[in-house]
């Protein structure tokens, strides 16, 4: 197999991964811990899966492509450019996010997912739960939507656009298990923004750190607000 049939594979392997891990995680914990309750420490649970998914992606990157697991070597840059480029990308993803989410309501007044209410309940006041979902969330969905699968696509297809709407949109679907037209068009348009900023200045710190400050506010938000009233956000 040639180095681009690895890369297709690896992100086939990579999306496949995923997406057991957002259908079929919980019942696997529930089978294996015998307690069939979506708590805190299942939740939990859950995380260390996505670890393991990152951790599987890497060993595949370095065993059978024989490669690095970031095709784009980072770049350097200052600490005001840190500062700046964090606050410029989220408040990109946070006002297009919220424009979007009123389009969609306009449209379709869909309401929170079944889903998201559940997850609200269980990070009550649990900051530990939050920060390090949040931090698993922007660490874990950033080292493989961006770094490892938007470079191969690109590679593959040898365009660059090709690679920014197809990690975008797999970011997208993956998110579509909350079952909410918003949680697939919202995530697509952070994920096109993220892919944007990756390709122009090769830097996942960056992005890392703004995935998990996006989620953080999220997570407070849901934490504060009434549950009746998350759909507005």
């Amino acid at each position: 197999m040639n180095l681009n049939g690895k890369y297709a594979l690896g992100i086939l392997l990579t999306f496949v991964l995923l997406a057991a891990v957002m259908l079929y995680v919980f019942p696997l914990i529930y089978f294996i811990t015998g307690i069939k309750a979506f708590n805190a420490a299942n939740f939990f649970y859950t995380r260390i899966a996505l670890w393991t998914v990152l951790g599987l992606v890497f060993l595949y990157s370095l065993f059978i492509e024989k490669n690095t697991f970031l095709l784009w070597k980072d770049k350097k840059y200052s600490t005001l450019f840190y500062i700046k480029a964090v606050i410029a990308l989220y408040l990109i993803c946070a006002f297009g996010s919220s424009f979007l989410n009123l389009i969609i309501q306009l449209l379709t007044r869909e309401g929170m997912s079944n889903k998201l209410a559940q997850i609200s309940l269980v990070f009550k006041n649990n900051y530990l739960l939050i920060i390090f979902t949040c931090f698993t969330a922007g660490a874990v969905e950033e080292f493989l939507m961006r770094g490892y699968i938007q470079p191969r696509i690109e590679k593959i297809y040898n365009s660059p656009y090709v690679g920014i709407i197809g990690s975008a949109a797999l970011f997208g679907i993956l998110h579509s298990t909350y079952g909410t037209i918003g949680q697939v068009v919202i995530p697509f348009f952070i994920g096109t923004v993220f892919a944007l900023f990756y390709k122009k200045y090769s830097n996942i710190k960056i992005l890392i750190i703004c995935h998990c400050m996006y989620d953080l506010v999220s997570m407070m938000i849901l934490n504060f607000i009434d549950i009746k009233h998350l759909s507005a956000f």
